[in-house]
């Protein structure tokens, strides 16, 4: 195939964005026709055939033409002078003094990290992006200094700035890869992680790699997480079963603790009208999120010693009225300062035994 000029790569391009507009429903099939006689005349125009997978893929690479609008358009945006319209100039116009001035503004910014001065970093690699703007290297680094600062979000449109830029670094799709994760993008972080792989070769390195292996164990969690979850028909009561079926814990030995008999004789009220109450309402869905809060709570000393002092004037378990030793109304219950503090640690995310001990956070890479 003989090499492409930019003008035949420029028309393939926009072949491709024309053509995928109609696959991918951002033009309805009521467009056929046009686009079929815009492409074809393109490719007369400009001697291609935008039905050769190998042209296409030789003109835009792993990226589409939007993708690559975007990112200028993103660039744009940051470059000086961009509120009054000035296009940034292109890095073959950029003089010798001008790059050494963004080098040296990339190296203070690495010095800035390696103290941990994340703020001071990300103004400093900005700058040098003010100088410099179509930098992968500038973009991705800017990247890590806005991860270490936990702004993922910054870190993520920075990272695939610079992928757009330049696909075949590898440190970049790193830390899009961790950006990711932190957002909570599994998926996209396992995608990332593997087109590092890819451009490393050799089958990747270490860091790559635990990277994928990190965001695919994460995924194959929310999968088997989603399969577990029970399954019920619209407007069908939650599910009630053991605390080892994924659903409510079961509640009959925490009436027992609390001192109550059966649902009348003032023991232990129906579910019905606990589950009528906000404050058990929230406690419930916590526990059903946190099976293991149930065994900490039944091994909770101080609530079995409330539990006795509750439940043990009647006489034994179920007494009789509300003054024999039964249990006590909603109100009575939550006004003790002891009762309600372990209500708020209850319904405030589930102490910790949640997502966050996984140990799942994929390596940053450095500088």
């Amino acid at each position: 195939m003989p090499a492409q000029t930019s003008q035949q790569r420029l028309a393939l391009a926009i072949c491709d964005f024309l053509t995928t507009s109609l696959t991918d429903g951002t033009l309805s099939s009521d467009n056929d026709a046009s686009i079929e006689v815009a492409v074809e005349s393109i490719k007369e125009s400009f001697n291609i055939d935008p039905s050769d997978p190998a042209q296409t893929a030789a003109a835009v690479g792993n990226q589409n033409l939007l993708q690559i609008y975007s990112v200028y358009e993103k660039l744009k945006q940051n470059a000086p002078g961009a509120a009054a319209g000035q296009q940034p100039a292109p890095d073959a116009e950029l003089t010798e003094d001008k790059k050494k001035e963004a080098e040296s503004l990339k190296s203070k910014g690495n010095a800035a990290m390696a103290q941990k001065d994340y703020k001071s970093a990300v103004d400093l690699y900005t700058q040098a992006l003010n100088v410099h703007p179509r930098n992968a290297i500038f973009l991705s680094n800017r990247a890590a200094a806005h991860s270490a600062a936990k702004d993922h979000a910054s870190a993520r449109t920075d990272a695939e700035s610079a992928v757009a830029i330049d696909p075949t670094y590898t440190k970049a799709w790193s830390r899009l890869g961790l950006a990711r994760f932190a957002l909570g993008d599994a998926k996209g972080a396992m995608e990332a992680y593997g087109k590092g792989i890819e451009f490393e070769s050799n089958g990747g390195s270490d860091a790559m790699k635990k990277g994928f292996e990190t965001a695919k164990r994460r995924v194959e969690e929310m999968e088997t997480e989603e399969a577990d979850l029970p399954r019920s028909s619209p407007g069908s009561p939650p599910p009630t079963g053991g605390a080892g079926a994924g659903g409510m814990p079961d509640l009959g030995s925490l009436a027992s603790m609390l001192g109550g008999g059966g649902a009348g004789g003032g023991g232990m009220p129906d579910l019905s009208s606990i589950m009528s109450n906000p404050m058990f309402a929230s406690m419930a869905q916590n526990l059903m999120s946190n099976p293991d809060m149930m065994n900490n709570l039944m091994s909770n000393p101080q609530l079995r010693q409330m539990a006795e002092q509750f439940g043990g004037g009647g006489g034994g378990g179920g007494g009789g009225g509300g003054g024999g030793g039964g249990m006590p109304d909603m109100s009575a219950l939550m006004n003790d300062p002891n009762i309600a503090d372990m209500a708020r640690n209850m319904m405030g995310g589930g102490g910790a035994g949640g997502q966050g001990g996984r140990g799942n956070n994929p390596p940053g890479s450095g500088q």
